[in-house]
């Protein structure tokens, strides 16, 4: 039986969607990010014997009619139609299905992703052309509708799964979440025969790049982070490190123009005794001589940690810093304190690493001052990048129903994205408006990129590093159109 795995298109015209981004969107410095969640769910159901289309309409920018030409060529007889969603992308999406149903009425077409997961029955009620939906952590939810489907038996049997029955609506129980993660394949074997490296960017990373997942969940409890509420949950489970040093054993050994990989874990760094011994072992085989590596890595980050991790190949770390105010950080449950940050910028300075730090403003309790204080320690830490963000509250995290709860949302999921792709501001506090949230990311970005410390940095950091330079170009590129707008 054949299954096709979509991520579907959107916006083409304008660039790349990044689906699987955190905010999901076109990013103004050109980031793609692999479908990673689809392609594990793809490689555990071809492990499993079925027969597997993929399909990345953004990596190509491909438009509805190009995608619906590749089904029709590759996957016409499809039995099971899998296609990635997201918030921004929703009706989209939603529509998308539509038309693969009525083009293969036999067929069964679901839908999975963060957004469907929170609000399933919302989302069965878009459209008749959706048949289900895979309620979060998917991949043993789409292998057991598979054989479902293959053997004609009842899918109220499939644990996960959301379904219509005539006209209702099931949802059948929840379905629990892998703990053994080394039976999911390696992705890179996966991107290897369906994908191309080079149609994905990373900016903060050496180009060509590829992610990958050691583990799933966050032990975490920020309000705001849409995939451990949606998807994997609170529990981090871990791939073995064998595993985990097999992959990128498999990296080097197959993909001789990758430069450099990226650890997508929510926090990598969580289990400093893994990573130790994930370090150790990347130094004994020689891998952190052949390529190097980045990570998420939270502010409570050790110093000695950091220095083990430079020695096996590390360059970057990315921590999620959102705010230096403590009060803002206690309500979105952030478990940080601006003491941690201040130890974390400089531990990582004299462990050679460099930082991209991430903040975002319009959280509870932000003001316009609180904003300022945010932006000039983002200038005194003196990070290799940055990035300024408006809080985006997705539909099942708790920042949503906060959101919600106090008519702070000003629009429907299409109002998530401006015109062309990118990222809008849907947040309307009584202390901030939408327009001063992005005004002052906006002018944020300027400030921090523009500054002359900066490009004096750049420039130097470009004379000691070729790929770096080349990174810093790449990236530049695109985002001068928003610096400079």
């Amino acid at each position: 039986m054949k299954i096709c795995f979509i991520n579907p298109p959107f916006k083409a015209e304008y660039g790349k969607f990044s689906r699987e981004s955190r905010s999901p969107s076109i990013g103004h410095s050109g980031v793609l990010y692999y479908p990673l969640w689809l392609i594990y769910a793809a490689a555990y159901c071809r492990k499993h014997g079925f027969e597997i289309v993929f399909i990345d309409a953004p990596a190509k920018q491909l438009t509805k009619d190009q995608t619906l030409e590749r089904i029709k060529n590759e996957a016409a007889d499809a039995r099971l139609f899998v296609l990635d969603t997201s918030t921004p992308s929703i009706y989209s999406d939603a529509e998308f299905a539509l038309q693969i149903k009525q083009r293969y009425p036999s067929s069964f077409t679901l839908l999975v992703g963060t957004h469907p997961s929170a609000v399933p029955e919302e989302t069965m009620n878009i459209n008749a052309g959706i048949d289900g939906i895979a309620r979060r952590e998917f991949d043993q939810i789409v292998l057991d509708l598979a054989f479902a489907l293959k053997n004609s038996e009842k899918l109220n049997t499939v644990r996960g799964l959301t379904y219509r029955d005539n006209k209702s609506i099931v949802h059948n129980p929840d379905a629990e979440l892998i703990t053994d993660l080394d039976q999911i394949p390696y992705a890179a074997e996966f991107i290897k025969e369906y994908l191309c490296v080079t149609d994905y960017v990373f900016p903060a990373a050496a180009f060509p790049v590829i992610q990958m997942f050691t583990g799933r969940g966050c032990p975490a409890r920020c309000n705001f982070c849409v995939y451990p509420q949606t998807l994997h949950g609170h529990k981090y489970r871990l791939r073995s490190p064998e595993h985990v040093i097999g992959e990128i054993e498999y990296i080097v050994e197959n993909f001789p123009n990758v430069k450099e990989i990226v650890f997508e874990d929510d926090t990598f760094t969580i289990n400093k005794d893994r990573v130790a011994t994930l370090c150790k072992m990347m130094i004994e085989r020689g891998l952190h001589k052949k390529i190097r590596w980045l990570c998420n890595a939270r502010v409570n980050l050790d110093y000695e940690t950091m220095v083990q991790m430079k020695k096996a190949g590390c360059h970057l770390i990315i921590p999620g810093i959102e705010s230096v105010d403590q009060n803002i950080l206690n309500n979105i449950q952030k478990g940080t304190t601006v003491a941690q940050i201040e130890n974390y910028i400089k531990d990582a300075r004299r462990a050679g690493l460099m930082v991209h730090a991430c903040y975002m403003v319009g959280n509870p309790g932000e003001t316009r001052q609180t904003m300022e204080n945010t932006l000039k320690a983002a200038l005194r830490y003196k990070t290799d990048t940055a990035q300024f963000f408006p809080l985006i509250p997705y539909p099942g995290t708790r920042a949503y129903q906060w959101a919600m709860e106090n008519g702070y949302i000003n629009g429907d999921y299409q109002e998530y994205l401006r015109e062309d792709g990118t990222l809008n501001c849907i947040i309307q506090t009584p202390e901030l408006s939408a327009d001063e949230l992005v005004s002052f990311c906006s002018y944020a970005r300027k400030k921090y990129y523009l500054r002359p410390w900066y490009i004096v940095h750049r420039m130097w950091r470009g004379l000691r590093d070729f790929e770096d330079l080349k990174r810093s170009l790449k990236a530049f590129s695109k985002l001068k159109k928003t610096l400079f707008r």
